[in-house]
């Protein structure tokens, strides 16, 4: 029997004892009731003798009521299915309110995550776009400038011996060369500079035969500030290419008036 089926027979039972208690009540009430006695009819005579006045009847004594019997009070009766359905319903009112309201909450939270990793995302991809055009736009200057260095270079090649005046394979370059040069079958370029001693030459310990293209800055004391792998190079392995930056960051070149773009070729043949 659940516990919605005892407080119905409760309720009931309570019920059909009051009902009863209140009928016994009304019964003990009517049957103690005193009915008042009616009054005889009195004989009058009309005319002047004395017995005309009639007579009074002699006045009877008045009986007293019995005094009510005290009415217990009503006893508070149990609460019914109505109002047990009623306090369930509130409970479960205020119950879904709850959750609506707590649902609401996790929505209203998850909507501002999301519009936060959105933000995040659109800021992410602004900065990634603005370093890629700051990329492209210095990678543009650095091949204009490297397009002007060449075409210096070359300018400087055809009107004389910019060579210098000794060996191109010996232990370095003698007299004063001017804007390229090679040295231990490798080469530099760079317009209005020469190069002081020798050109650096890589380690022997390479894995793989090839070229290496090298883009150099150099500043204007003369000496290489970055050094990196540039168009030209065929050759993949990661060891070889970092010797050949590693020789190029060591190449001293002549004084100037500002920074410039350079490039270092180095061959790499196995023996």
């Amino acid at each position: 029997m659940t516990k919605k089926q005892e407080r119905h027979i409760v309720a009931t039972v309570g019920t059909i004892l009051f009902m009863l208690l209140i009928f016994i009540l009304l019964w003990l009430v009517r049957l103690y009731a005193v009915v008042p006695e009616q009054e005889e009819g009195v004989e009058i005579a009309f005319g002047e003798v004395e017995e005309a006045g009639g007579y009074m009847a002699e006045e009877s004594e008045a009986v007293p009521l019995p005094a009510p019997e005290p009415v217990a009070p009503e006893q508070p009766s149990a609460p019914s299915d109505n109002d047990l359905m009623t306090q369930e319903d509130e409970e479960a009112l205020a119950l879904r309110k709850a959750q609506e309201e707590k649902e609401k909450a996790r929505k209203q939270a998850e909507a501002e995550r999301l519009q936060r990793e959105k933000e995040e995302k659109a800021r992410l991809d602004a900065e990634r776009k603005a370093r890629e055009a700051a990329e492209a736009e210095r990678k543009a200057k650095e091949a204009e400038a490297i397009a002007k260095a060449n075409q210096m270079g070359s300018l400087f090649g055809n009107s004389g011996n910019n060579t210098g005046s000794g060996d191109s394979k010996g232990a370095g370059q003698k007299g004063n060369p001017v804007g390229h040069g090679s040295s231990g079958g490798n080469s530099w370029s760079l317009a209005g500079r020469g190069i002081k001693g020798t050109l650096p030459q890589p380690a022997n310990n390479f894995g793989q035969a090839g070229k290496v293209v090298v883009q150099i800055r150099v500043n204007a004391a003369g000496q290489v500030v970055d050094a990196r792998e540039t168009t030209g190079t065929n050759v993949s392995d990661k060891t070889t290419i970092q010797l050949a930056l590693e020789a190029a960051k060591k190449a001293k070149f002549t004084e100037g008036d500002h920074d410039q773009i350079g490039t270092i070729t180095y061959i790499f043949k196995l023996n």
